[in-house]
This record gives C-alpha cells, sequence and structure tokens, in this order.
C-alpha cells in the first residue's frame, strides 16, 4: 500500500533532519563556500528583493518585534552591539526578565523615561565584554566602564 501524502512528508521531514544532523559540518562548510563564492550576487538579490518588498518586510517587521520571540531577539541584539561578550544569551534574557531590583542599591526597576533614572542595565565590562549585574541606570552610569 502507497505511503498518504502526509505521512512521506513526515518521513522526509525526518529523513532530512537525521540527515543534517549526520553530516552538519560538511553542509556548513559548503554553505560558508558558496557563500564567499556568490557574495556579491547574494548582496544584490536581497537588495534588488528588499526594494521590491520593502513595504510589506517592514510591516512584518513591526509585527514580529512586537512579539516575545521578536522583543527577546532586538534586545540580545543590543546587546551584541553594545560589545556584551556571554556564552548563553537564553539563560542571560531570562536572567534580565527576571530581575525586579538593583542588585547593587536594590531599589525597584522602573520603565526607561519615567524620569526616576532606575530602568534596567546590563552592565559589563568595556575592556572584556563581559556581563557583571543587572543594574538601574544609576548605579550602571557610576560603576563607570
Amino acid at each position: 500500500m502507497p505511503m498518504t501524502k502526509e505521512k512521506k512528508a513526515a518521513y522526509m521531514k525526518e529523513y532530512n533532519k537525521k540527515y543534517y544532523e549526520k553530516n552538519k559540518k560538511k553542509l556548513i562548510e559548503q554553505q560558508k563556500k558558496y557563500y564567499e563564492e556568490n557574495k556579491d550576487k547574494i548582496r544584490e538579490y536581497k537588495s534588488e528583493y528588499w526594494n521590491k518588498n520593502k513595504d510589506k518586510l517592514s510591516e512584518y517587521n513591526k509585527v514580529y518585534q512586537q512579539t516575545e520571540k521578536g522583543k527577546k531577539s532586538m534586545m540580545i541584539k543590543t546587546w551584541k552591539q553594545y560589545g556584551l561578550i556571554c556564552e548563553d544569551y537564553e539563560s542571560l534574557y531570562a536572567h534580565y526578565l527576571n530581575a525586579e531590583n538593583c542588585e547593587e542599591c536594590n531599589v525597584i526597576f522602573g520603565k526607561w523615561g519615567d524620569g526616576t533614572a532606575t530602568f534596567k542595565c546590563m552592565d559589563h565590562s568595556h575592556s572584556t565584554g563581559l556581563f557583571r549585574n543587572v543594574l538601574c541606570s544609576r548605579c550602571n552610569l557610576a560603576r563607570g566602564p
């Protein structure tokens, strides 16, 4: 008896997953090589695609950034841009979300722009980039680099 469409799709999904796990290093190397050889072509394609779909992509990004996953992604991206280095951004993000008080002065965190200078900051060493504490903005500025 032949496989149904759904069974075949499930089988192929599982097969592809196992194949990827088995050949992960080789596939990643192939992707890197392809990208290096076609960098200009890929950039041109992405630029053209963006120009053709700018409005649709902008709207999608606005909606995505309001989701929990989008907020998390943007927060971690911002930390990286500011030079914060961490081995496990997932657990650091969970720690950040659960922090309710400054780890230095114990003040309850306020909101950015409320005029109290008690909003959350990710304190990190500017020389090593390593995370130190979740502090209020006042303590973070007082601590310095």
